[in-house]
């Protein structure tokens, strides 16, 4: 019979948080009234960042040539390829046109 009469912590009414400084009782808000404050607040442009952080993963690397998944650089013209194939068609390219591929990627210093 105890165990009916006795209700849960959460549901006793005469809990109830009171600010220890002021001796009030907490106001309760709904999320629609927390909302609507929020908008009404205005922002500064540092609360805005469209920037993210930088990534953990490392880069892909895409071959020059096909846009494939490159896991093989060239030496010699530090032109991006993914099978043999298109390494023997680098070996064929010349500089200036090795050079306007490194301008696409944005690698312009040719070594």
């Amino acid at each position: 019979m105890e165990n009916e009469t006795t209700k849960p912590a959460f549901k006793k009414k005469n809990l109830s948080e009171v600010n220890p400084i002021m001796g009030k009782k907490r106001q309760w808000k709904s999320l629609k009234q927390i909302l609507a404050h929020e908008k009404t607040l205005p922002w500064k442009e540092s609360d805005i960042t469209l920037n993210a952080p930088p990534s953990l993963k490392p880069a892909k690397k895409y071959s020059d040539i096909s846009g494939l998944i490159a896991p093989y650089t060239d030496p010699h013209s530090k032109l991006r390829y993914h099978n043999v194939e298109e390494y023997q068609t680098i070996r064929t390219f010349p500089m200036d046109l090795t050079a306007g591929y490194l301008a696409l990627r944005g690698a312009t210093s040719i070594v």
